[in-house]
């Protein structure tokens, strides 16, 4: 069994990269990726564990470009993170993800469901390479009592359209790609299905797009079946 879409908590995951990988083999499968979003910090971890439990790791990473507006999240696999130009990359990335999460923090205290940002950047402070995100954001305003779970923080406040998006800016898919294959990696269009830009597929294939993530939770069988 493969599973090459995985986060762990130097993004938005729940488990370290260890737990991960004691579940990743408890679970049956044999190869893996660590993809965190705009952050490599956790491979070394992930690739000691790996070793210990018998399981092929694979480095990798999820980086944020952005499309007439909206997230295009395109997964890079085998990716070299210790590449001067790839790293002062991922750096300027998760500053614009901080800078992006106090304005929806500031969005949020004006829609009256205010979230105590401090301590969650304070973290991120304090671990190196760390990414944050709106995940991070929603498990706050549940625990502030403003949400039913992640999901209706959201589906009401945090989610496109919603009254505390705040659009992202960023780089262009073909300049994602290109920085991936600089790195050494390969890039795959991440959830085809939840992006619903087939009508960049190919003008993104032309641009150096490798490959399609088909398999993903969000993904309906048909979304399987034709990606």
């Amino acid at each position: 069994m493969i599973d090459l879409h995985l986060h762990t908590t130097a993004s938005d995951g729940r488990c370290s990269p260890t737990e991960l990988v004691r579940r990743v083999h408890a679970a049956g499968v044999r190869v893996f990726a660590v993809t965190d979003h705009d952050t490599v910090a956790g491979h070394a971890e992930a690739a000691a564990a790996a070793r210990v439990h018998d399981v092929e790791f694979v480095p990798g990473i999820e980086i944020t470009a952005v499309w007439a507006g909206r997230d295009v999240h395109v997964l890079g696999y085998w990716v070299d993170g210790a590449r001067p130009g790839f790293a002062a990359f991922l750096e300027a990335q998760r500053a614009r993800r901080v800078a992006r999460v106090e304005a929806i923090g500031a969005a949020l205290a004006a829609e009256g469901a205010p979230i105590d940002l401090g301590p969650l950047l304070a973290s991120i402070r304090q671990r190196p390479g760390a990414s944050v995100g709106r995940p991070d954001l929603a498990r706050l305003l549940v625990a502030a009592g403003h949400a039913s779970s992640v999901q209706d923080g959201f589906d009401r406040l945090l989610g496109d359209g919603c009254p505390a998006y705040v659009a992202r800016t960023g780089v262009a898919p073909a300049e994602v790609f290109a920085i991936i294959h600089d790195a050494g990696g390969v890039a795959s269009l991440a959830h085809p299905g939840v992006t619903r830009r087939d009508d960049r597929l190919a003008s993104w294939a032309a641009d150096g797009l490798d490959a399609l993530e088909a398999y993903h939770s969000d993904h309906s069988e048909a979304e399987v079946t034709l990606y």
